[in-house]
């Protein structure tokens, strides 16, 4: 039995007008860190809110451990840690407070269930007595993962729980969700940052409802084979331009300080390079890459649009 079961689900607000779900499928093994990938927009929050048993989908079905997210809510929310993309604990009352005030919602103690957050907590321990409304934002991601674990769920729902964090809390995050996987808690995680993607024992490539790819970062830059050029000029901004407009171009995109092109063939790149002399390039680079997840995100969304 998979921990998380979807099937076709869909949702649409606004009557209809604006159609969020797609027709959505997803089977999450006991035990796995799976990872929803997309932008803004992707669909994300509103399977999650499906799965936390706050919104009804419109059709399609989903359960968590074998139980139905409409017939079975208040079981699936004993057996469900829910952590929303928004900062949600109480801002006035402290760590320590709002700590003790999850335990009692679910008829547990934090002493009861401290092995379950030990490792984050002492982090914010020396804190405890700080209003939460005080904390930073690394500070209180941690909060909220202790309170979303005191109940000590079988499965976590983190929407977007790293957006807005310093990179080393980010980094300590994801250290911490590896741990919770060894001790056997299914973790669903949603991200827009691509470099998390790595991880996750599996990911989802979400865009605009749809689920594109799924499979493990690995498997699926392997099978998604590109020959893919990066570049670099005296005139980035006029680069970019060119590169869409060479013939040989199946894509072309700015990377960080680079330009990342798609091409049909290798012979295709000495034509380039030929082609960015006759538009009077200088101090032109053009070297060829391995592919990342973002240059297979794009290429999926094209395809998905073609």
């Amino acid at each position: 039995m998979s921990a998380i079961s979807v099937k076709n689900i869909e949702k649409s607000y606004d009557k209809g007008a604006v159609k969020a779900l797609k027709g959505i499928n997803l089977e999450i093994e006991e035990g796995e860190l799976f990872g929803l990938i997309g932008p803004d927009g992707a669909g994300k929050t509103s399977l999650f809110r499906i799965l936390s048993t706050l919104i009804l989908p419109d059709s399609g079905s989903a359960t968590m451990m074998g139980l139905d997210v409409v017939k079975d809510l208040w079981k699936i929310r004993k057996i469900v840690g829910y952590m929303p993309g928004r900062f949600s604990l109480y801002q006035d009352l402290s760590i320590e407070e709002n700590l003790n005030f999850f335990a009692t919602v679910f008829n547990t103690t934090v002493k009861k269930n401290y092995h379950l957050i030990e490792d984050i907590y002492v982090q914010i321990e020396p804190f405890k007595k700080r209003r939460a409304g005080k904390l930073s934002g690394g500070m209180k991601q941690k909060l909220a993962l202790c309170c979303a674990l005191i109940h000590e769920p079988k499965i976590l729902l983190l929407d977007e729980p790293t957006t807005g964090v310093d990179p080393v809390s980010r980094k300590e995050f994801w250290d911490m969700l590896g741990r919770l996987k060894a001790k056997g808690i299914t973790v669903l995680v949603s991200t827009p940052y691509m470099d998390e993607a790595s991880r996750c024992s599996r990911i989802a490539l979400m865009q605009g409802g749809n689920v594109m790819e799924v499979e493990s970062l690995s498997n699926i830059i392997g099978k998604n084979n590109m020959i893919l050029y990066a570049l670099r000029s005296k005139e980035m901004h006029r680069l970019l331009k060119d590169l869409r407009e060479f013939s040989g171009s199946l894509s072309a995109f700015a990377f960080g300080d680079e330009h990342h092109v798609r091409l049909s063939r290798d012979e295709e790149a000495e034509e380039l390079y030929a082609f960015l002399l006759h538009r009077a390039h200088e101090m032109v680079n053009i070297r060829k890459i391995n592919p990342e997840i973002e240059d297979v995100f794009i290429q999926l969304m094209q395809e998905q649009h073609s």
